[in-house]
């Protein structure tokens, strides 16, 4: 190694961390301006898959800090997934309802898919009031709401009205512009490529 060799290595080594040190100035800066606490409106929508593995996820954060979790499934009923399983272990923290009738396809009754959004929703809106809950989702509202199950003003109402320090998230494909505009956060998940595609089925653990 020659000096000329290690005066730039150390001079690149200079100019890395000054340029770091510039950034964790701003990144701090921007850090610093954020003073809200509150609730959040999180919708997860969109093509792709992961939308309610997101907000799982998300409850599994909630359950590391010792807080409540809520979870209400509009369009799955008795089928077993293993997010159940595994949350239903924390049976001091999460309160876990599947009060769908299966897929639109599947139960060929818009009477009795109605009648199930309608109860599924007024169990949502008591896990809303709920002041033990921190975190509340309701997986797949926006698939009962793209198919008029509920009625979509009076919904984002209430979402709207929930109390100030409540996180709510909304899963399902298809949100309305409504549900969007009152979200503090939006997340779409895009269909770059998917398994089922090329004939690969669902399989445990990773669909279910």
């Amino acid at each position: 190694m020659d000096n000329d060799d290690e005066a730039g290595r150390n001079d690149g080594a200079r100019r890395h961390k000054e340029k770091m040190a510039r950034r964790k100035a701003v990144q701090d800066a921007e850090v610093a301006s954020k003073t809200i606490e509150k609730g959040l409106l999180i919708v997860n929508t969109g093509p792709g898959k992961g939308k309610s593995t997101a907000a799982f996820g998300l409850a599994l954060r909630m359950l590391g800090h010792g807080r409540r979790v809520g979870v209400v499934q509009f369009i799955k009923g008795a089928w077993s997934t293993g997010e159940q399983k595994a949350l239903q272990r924390f049976d001091d923290l999460v309160t876990w309802r599947s009060m769908g009738e299966g897929f639109t396809w599947e139960t060929q009754d818009r009477d009795r898919d109605v009648a199930a959004a309608a109860r599924a929703w007024e169990t949502a809106c008591a896990m809303m009031d709920d002041p033990a809950n921190s975190l509340v989702i309701l997986d797949e509202l926006n698939i009962a709401l793209r198919y008029d199950y509920l009625d979509l003003a009076a919904v984002v109402a209430r979402l709207q009205a929930r109390r100030p320090d409540l996180h709510v998230v909304v899963t399902g494909r298809n949100a309305k512009p409504e549900m969007l505009a009152a979200a503090d956060l939006v997340t779409e998940m895009g269909a770059v490529k998917h398994h089922f595609a090329a004939g690969v089925k669902a399989q445990q653990g990773v669909e279910f």
